[in-house]
């Protein structure tokens, strides 16, 4: 009798073998491992298809899937915390952000070299459990589980980049990472990518006009790359990347002789130094306090726009006015010597910052005459020793490149 009904019973097989196989695999994989931690797997095709890794991106990362398109959290239910990498996260910038992303109650990895960075600045979060610091220099491969990485690290002052003008290969890592893991990518660029522009204010649409070959090109050329990289990543890999061109910026915890005005003017007046302007000091900058930038990065990371956007601070100085607001705020009595100028120093630097305003809800609050004494403070305990290094705080009730 088997042999006769032998073909019937291997149908009904068939069938009741493609039934377990439609029901339960959802069962397992809810059960199952989580799905992150096969992403690595996926990078082994340099290019897997967009549909792909669509369901390893950053929303079904943070728990968002089909469930919940919109990517909202019920009603209710708290703020899920995000596993984040900044960086430099020791540097000037990259602290104060790691200060707000774990107050935030995000788990924050701060990975640095301290070439420009200092222990001292995140040193008030040892001992807690949502922060981690690893001594690395990003030319170096880096293999991390993340939701989002905000790449800092790169010498942005010309007394360091000119001695270690590396910032492309850093870059090519960090997005190497972004896509191996599905996270979010936010690069930090520059107002430098547009050089000494012949435009003013200078729009995020303006290509610049910059020396390839100058002095500082390795700086700016670099940046440039950078940004670059990041939209190749963005558009052949689908990587999700997010860019920001930084105009000046100052604040506690500057290096505090790194060869930028503001600092140097600060250290110079504290120190009973001239002040030294080079050119005749009527080249302009534009200067931004540093917690209305970490509040512009995070509101990109945080938006569903790639960029590039100007953040900085459309209140436009030549440096004798500049040099004259130090000396209000410092000694009335400081001189000011002049220099001749350097090599390729744009002539006038100022953002539009439209953009970021109708797009991120963004805009600076805190004024050059209200940012500076807070500066100020900060470099005058450091400089003369009275107080415990890296306490320094951005907060201020007022409205780098």
């Amino acid at each position: 009798m088997l042999r006769e009904q032998r073909l019937l019973f291997v149908l009904v097989g068939i069938a009741i073998a493609t039934l377990v196989f439609n029901v339960f695999p959802a069962s397992r994989a809810a059960h199952g491992p989580h799905l992150h931690s096969t992403t690595p797997l996926l990078d082994s095709i340099p290019y897997f298809p967009i549909e792909t890794q669509n369901k390893f991106s950053y929303a079904h990362r943070l728990g968002f899937g089909s469930g919940n398109p919109t990517g909202k959290i019920p009603l209710g239910l708290k703020r899920k915390g995000l596993r984040i990498v900044v960086t430099g996260g020791a540097g000037f910038v990259g602290s104060h952000l790691v200060d707000r992303l774990i107050a935030r109650g995000d788990s924050v990895i701060v990975v640095d070299n301290f070439f420009t960075g200092r222990k001292e600045n995140v040193m008030h979060h040892f001992g807690n459990p949502n922060f981690e610091l690893i001594r690395h220099d990003v030319v170096e491969p880096l293999l991390l589980e993340v939701d989002q990485i905000y790449h800092l690290a790169c010498p942005a002052s010309p007394v360091h980049y000119k001695f270690n003008p590396t910032n492309v290969v850093g870059t090519l890592n960090m997005l190497g990472l972004a896509k191996r893991v599905g996270a979010r990518f936010l690069l930090t660029s520059t107002s430098e990518v547009y050089g000494d522009p012949l435009q003013h204010p200078q729009k995020e649409t303006y290509w610049g006009n910059v020396n390839p070959i100058g002095v500082r090109s390795c700086y700016d050329e670099g940046k440039r790359t950078a940004e670059t990289l990041t939209m190749d990543y963005h558009r052949g890999a689908g990587v999700e990347v997010r860019i920001a061109r930084i105009f000046n910026t100052y604040g506690p915890r500057m290096c505090i002789d790194d060869g930028r005005v503001v600092s140097n003017f600060v250290a110079q007046a504290l120190r009973k130094e001239p002040l030294t302007v080079y050119g005749d000091g009527k080249q302009t900058r534009s200067f931004q306090y540093v917690s209305d930038l970490v509040e512009g990065l995070m509101r990109l990371m945080e938006g569903e726009h790639v960029g590039p956007f100007n953040l900085g601070n459309p209140g436009e100085f030549t440096m004798l006015e500049l040099a004259e607001v130090v000396q209000e705020t410092i000694d009335p009595n400081a001189k000011i010597e002049f220099r001749p100028n350097t090599e390729d120093d744009p002539h006038k630097r100022k953002p539009d910052i439209s953009r970021a305003k109708e797009l991120l809800g963004w805009q600076p609050k805190v004024s050059l005459r209200k940012g500076l004494p807070l500066m100020v403070s900060d470099f005058r305990q450091r400089i003369f020793g009275d107080h415990k290094v890296g306490s320094s705080s951005t907060t201020t009730n007022d409205s780098s490149s």
